[in-house]
């Protein structure tokens, strides 16, 4: 009897310390991970010659149900003179190995004058194209998702941007960039 014990006491210990040597759960079928995140976009040369240097900031948005919004803050700089775009929209899936697939639509806006299109005013932005994003991130930690790959379909203002296979497809793109999550804190509040 004794001899059963320890060893059902031995197996019920074995099969705790187990997952514990597995190491910390990482991926976005293991971690909450849906929430703000914020990638910082620094020293942006603004008009090319070295005169304006901005930092920006991009915001992505993961909700629960799947939806996903991403904003630049640097779409409403220089609107007039060298265009904007609105923020992308879209959604997300968790991908069987744990990565993120976010998937987003923009459109791209460029300044016009107004003898292009005598009917327009002075100054203005026409839409120029709409650009189909998907990205795969690693979802690292609770705090923090890594951007691994992107790739853009573009598609002129007369095309169909939710074609999947329409438009332009572009290059994969590998460079990796890191968002960490905005948490929510009252450290300000209670700053002396």
């Amino acid at each position: 009897m004794f001899k059963k014990m320890a060893l059902a006491l031995a197996a019920l210990t074995i099969f705790m310390v187990v997952p514990t040597l597995a190491g910390p759960a990482t991926g976005c079928n293991k971690i909450k991970f849906y929430g703000s995140y914020t990638r910082p976009s620094l020293n942006v040369d603004v008009l090319g010659d070295g005169t304006v240097m901005h930092s920006y900031l991009f915001q992505l948005n993961l909700h629960s149900d799947g939806v996903a919004t991403q904003n630049w803050t640097g779409f409403p700089d220089y609107i007039i003179n060298g265009g904007t775009g609105t923020p992308w929209t879209g959604s997300w899936t968790c991908r069987a190995d744990g990565k993120l697939v976010v998937t987003v639509i923009t459109g791209s806006f460029f300044p016009v004058a107004g003898n292009t299109y005598p009917s327009a005013p002075l100054n203005d932005i026409e839409l120029v194209s709409h650009s189909r994003t998907t990205y795969l991130f690693s979802v690292d930690d609770a705090n923090t998702l890594t951007r691994l790959q992107a790739r853009t379909r573009t598609y002129g203002p007369n095309d169909d941007p939710t074609n999947a296979a329409g438009g332009q497809l572009g290059n994969l793109i590998t460079d990796t960039y890191t968002y960490t999550r905005l948490v929510a804190t009252d450290a300000d509040l209670v700053a002396p």
